[in-house]
């Protein structure tokens, strides 16, 4: 079964409902039994995003509220580890980015059938991992 690693977007636009959210991401997302794994970075950089008010929700507190009550979601921490295997992931450019595919990687490392949700062309074009949109 696949595990499905979220992205700052999608986890976003989910929460929002906003129609952006690629309809495959969405079932996947609306499906209660998806086993979704949320980088500690996406939630950094949405709460940053929030707080800066630039997402229709309401506050980092609904945010959290939401991912709280979602039982599928495990924050997975940004560790040595990550940070060490996304210095080889140098194709992907911008560091959030380069994080969350470094913690799908990890998972695949580990053992783990991932599949990242996202919507980032320099992620889907570097093919380091699998994208669902």
């Amino acid at each position: 079964m696949s595990k499905y690693v979220v992205d700052t977007h999608a986890l976003i636009w989910f929460i929002e409902g906003n129609p952006k959210l690629g309809i495959k991401a969405k079932e996947i997302l609306e499906d209660i039994n998806s086993q979704l794994i949320l980088p500690a970075i996406v939630l950094a950089e949405a709460t940053w995003i929030i707080a800066k008010g630039k997402t229709s929700i309401p506050s980092v507190e609904d945010l959290l509220i939401a991912i709280d009550n979602d039982t599928r979601i495990v924050i997975y921490p940004l560790n040595q580890d990550i940070i060490v295997k996304s210095l080889s992931a140098e194709i992907i450019t911008e560091m959030h980015d380069r994080l969350i595919v470094s913690t799908a990687l990890f998972l695949e490392d580990l053992g783990e059938k991932i599949t990242l949700l996202s919507c980032d062309i320099n992620i889907n074009e570097s093919h380091l991992v699998s994208v669902i949109w």
